[in-house]
């Protein structure tokens, strides 16, 4: 597959760019191989990168009151990776983003993509729309760690994102479903014993 091909992919589903324009966006777009387990942002840091996801799975987290490992987000082919707050407004973090693979990302930092919003005003329209899916999938997340049970929440995981139990650790994903991996462990057991 093409450097970019994914990219090109992602972008013309929401906006359609010539191939010209393509072409500017691929020359401000830096490629990036990430080795498992580096850290590409510690929390008090600033976050000076908005990156695609060409191959490999990342993880956005922070630490609770307790010292305890809280995942956010975690992001895989065709996704987007930042903390949107720091980046925007270059203030220090509160999270941290790990790769939990080998990555292959396309990254842009703040003047590059001030640039390509300047020469390429119409994914202004690509961003928004972003935004918005991450906004109403952060409702969403939210509102079913509050009003759904310990099974109904990994279900939805397991359809919203059904490689990724395949790729990372257990812990991980109860800590984004907000239980321990025991009781995580105990609905699993449950479902795989469900006749079907």
């Amino acid at each position: 597959m093409d450097l970019f091909e994914r990219i090109h992919a992602h972008v013309n589903r929401s906006c359609r760019l010539s191939d010209a324009d393509l072409e500017i966006m691929d020359g401000l777009l830096e490629k990036r191989m990430i080795k498992r387990k580096t850290m590409l942002l510690q929390e008090g840091e600033v976050c000076h990168f908005e990156a695609f996801v060409n191959q490999g799975c990342i993880r956005s987290y922070y630490l609770d009151e307790n010292g305890f490992e809280v995942t956010l987000q975690f992001a895989i082919e065709d996704w987007w990776v930042s903390d949107i707050a720091s980046f925007h407004e270059q203030k220090p973090s509160h999270m941290f983003i790990e790769a939990l693979e080998d990555c292959e990302l396309l990254v842009l930092n703040p003047a590059t993509k001030e640039s390509l919003l300047q020469q390429l005003p119409s994914l202004e329209r690509y961003f928004r729309l972003m935004v918005q899916r991450n906004l109403s999938s952060l409702q969403s997340r939210l509102f079913k760690t509050i009003a759904t049970s310990a099974q109904d929440k990994y279900l939805d995981f397991l359809e919203k994102y059904p490689t990724i139990p395949q790729r990372v650790p257990q812990h991980y994903i109860a800590s984004y479903l907000g239980i321990s991996p025991e009781f995580l462990s105990k609905v699993r057991t449950r479902m795989a014993r469900k006749p079907i």
